[in-house]
């Protein structure tokens, strides 16, 4: 059943991506960096770790996963050190991603020859 809902949440974060990039101005740097929010906005209220629980990596491998680690690490961060906490506590859970991230990107561009 995980499946199922791993495939449901992440093809619904994909459709409205998709119906966002169809139907406004908007660039894929835009609506990357809206669901980046969007994933914080939800972590605020609790929503997205339901969905983690729900969906598993259907919620956990998609953009806006990415703001719900700079949301919990900060918190985390500020509720043990105060406010520098925020700034160490989201490099300290959002870092893995981003070093994963560059680490594919570099190796696959050593991989690959990108089309002229």
């Amino acid at each position: 059943m995980t499946f199922i809902w791993a495939f449901l949440i992440a093809g619904l974060f994909c459709l409205v991506a998709q119906i966002i990039l169809d139907n406004t101005k908007l660039t894929p740097g835009h609506i990357t960096s809206l669901f980046t929010v969007l994933g914080a906005v939800l972590a605020f209220f609790g929503v997205y770790e339901k969905l983690i629980k729900l969906a598993g990596g259907g919620a956990s491998t998609i953009i806006s996963n990415f703001g719900y680690l700079l949301y919990t690490g900060a918190y985390e961060g500020f509720k043990e050190i105060g406010i520098l906490g925020i700034f160490t506590g989201m490099f300290t859970k959002g870092g893995a991603a981003v070093v994963g991230a560059v680490a594919f990107a570099a190796f696959f561009a050593l991989l690959f020859k990108p089309k002229d």
